[in-house]
């Protein structure tokens, strides 16, 4: 019986997240995107080619996982090659409805990090690292918007480079018209180890072609003196099962 009252766990947890967007890092989904991501900045430009991908291992248990391909000429000469591999384990401890207005969803979590060594051709950081994350989804249930505040803070373990950052972010999520959405990410980390705010934030529009798929397009700007690059722009093709 208890495998039968699991199972159905499963299915009633998938139907209450149907309509969650797999931009918000917290949704309960089950996508694969392939993304395109160009930045520019004083040493360099870079492209980002990389799968980003999630699913439910449970229904209080996400795995979200990315492995990046750069092309890059920050070192003066063009380079590509593999750059990271993330994989992101995501807990969800509690749920449940604050009022009649709002739903409130809580996430722990961590990011482990491998590097493929190629700081050489000016591709990654230089050091595998780990760090682990918490963050809150507020729901406000008659517009579907989502505000998703999350602190993590990244430590480097091995690798030629010392990390030790801690980072603020901000999620606003917001759909609209007929399977449409907007998204705005703002990203506020503090270097300890360079003592610099390296500050972004990126907008995201998309549109939902039905169940199975989606596309998406972002733009992305540094801010403060210490940006991490000047301004970007994205895509996104998203499958979803």
């Amino acid at each position: 019986q208890k495998y039968f009252l699991a199972f159905g766990l499963m299915l009633v947890t998938g139907m209450a997240s149907a309509d969650e967007n797999a931009s918000n890092p917290l949704a309960a989904v089950n996508n694969v995107d392939l993304r395109w991501q160009y930045t520019s900045a004083d040493p360099g430009d870079r492209h980002d080619l990389f799968v980003d991908a999630s699913h439910m291992m449970l229904p209080v248990l996400k795995l979200k996982y990315e492995v990046h391909y750069n092309f890059t000429d920050v070192t003066g000469s063009d380079e590509n090659d593999l750059e990271k591999l993330v994989i992101r384990p995501i807990y969800f401890p509690y749920q449940s409805k604050l009022n009649e207005a709002w739903g409130i969803k809580a996430a722990l979590g961590f990011d482990w990090i491998v590097e493929f060594d190629n700081e050489d051709k000016g591709i990654g950081v230089g050091a595998d690292q780990i760090a682990p994350l918490v963050g809150v989804a507020f729901r406000y249930f008659s517009s579907g918007l989502v505000l998703i505040p999350l602190a993590q803070h990244f430590v480097s373990y091995n690798g030629d480079t010392d990390v030790n950052m801690t980072a603020a972010r901000l999620i606003v999520l917001q759909p609209f018209g007929e399977g449409y959405w907007a998204k705005l990410d703002a990203k506020v980390p503090y270097d300890w180890e360079n003592d610099r705010w390296p500050v972004s934030a990126e907008i995201q529009v998309g549109y939902n072609f039905g169940p199975s798929w989606a596309i998406y397009a972002d733009g992305l700007v540094g801010i403060g003196s210490d940006r991490p690059y000047d301004a970007g722009v994205g895509l996104g093709l998203r499958f979803k099962y």
